[in-house]
């Protein structure tokens, strides 16, 4: 996989739900993303992000529009669990592991179609729970290992089949802070070892700036792509986009803030906004 690869490609995609004036839950999302990044997406609730990574997971179909991932149209694949199975790993918020299965069989399943031994596969899925720090979790059972640990586990799942890509749906949101700092570390620390390439689906912003990318959505559109270089610039941008920089930019910054001394910077601070 070279560095330059597409991996994710999608053309004027949009779904649409219901039948008529329908709720229009991705409009025209353009995307481009190559082999290696890690590209976080952002907005509020009912902006699109989950329905675009299902799209983009193959878990549904767009209305119109193309969505390629690792070079193959989705609505020209036959056998999408195939396909799943193959290029794309998924860590979701709730864990999904089998309570009934040890860390590592849990590991082992997505591997339990491909052609190899019991040996080679227990082998690969050692491997893999030692690389995400549980090499001595691998025979516990999900009850008995922390929330943190847990998500280590699906981590290590979704990495099993070597996919093009792994698609990241909130995956910290059930976590405390510390935990959060730890799976983030640990999906930076894949992502520039490994060259394993995320899409990370987040509404927190802290988590959002592990990425070296960030994509945010809005009613069905992607209203901003860009490269974090600057973190500080980045929260600029995220105060400009908050209801009380909205109130700022419009000088309509309700008078119990201007109580508060507001409206003497405001001025300044409109100015800086509008540049960012």
């Amino acid at each position: 996989m070279t560095e330059n690869k597409i991996v994710v490609e999608t053309q004027e995609l949009t779904k649409i739900y219901g039948d008529g004036d329908g709720v229009r839950a991705l409009d025209g999302v353009n995307l481009v993303i190559r082999a290696g990044e890690f590209v976080a997406v952002m907005g509020p609730s009912g902006s699109g992000k989950s329905t675009l990574l299902n799209l983009l997971g193959a878990l549904d179909r767009p209305t119109k529009g193309v969505c390629k991932v690792n070079g193959q149209d989705l609505q020209k694949v036959k056998d999408l669990d195939r396909f799943r199975s193959k290029a794309v790993g998924f860590v979701f918020q709730l864990h999904n592991l089998i309570p009934t299965l040890t860390s590592i069989e849990n590991v082992e399943v997505p591997l339990a179609e491909e052609k190899m031994s019991d040996a080679a596969r227990r082998k690969r899925a050692e491997k893999l729970l030692a690389l995400v720090g549980l090499g001595d979790r691998m025979h516990f059972m999900p009850a008995q290992l922390s929330g943190g640990q847990r998500q280590r586990v699906a981590i290590a799942r979704a990495l099993a089949n070597e996919p093009a890509i792994i698609l990241a749906d909130e995956p910290t949101g059930n976590l405390d802070s510390k935990s959060t700092e730890e799976i983030m570390d640990l999906l930076r620390q894949l992502n520039r070892e490994q060259g394993t390439t995320f899409i990370v689906v987040t509404h927190n912003p802290i988590v959002a700036r592990s990425a070296d990318r960030i994509v945010t959505v809005r009613d069905g559109k992607v209203k901003r792509d860009e490269k974090i270089e600057n973190v500080f610039l980045e929260d600029l941008r995220d105060f400009k986009e908050s209801a009380l920089g909205h109130a700022i930019l419009d000088d309509t910054v309700p008078d119990e803030l201007n109580e508060l001394g507001i409206d003497k910077i405001a001025g300044q601070v409109r100015e800086v906004l509008k540049k960012v």
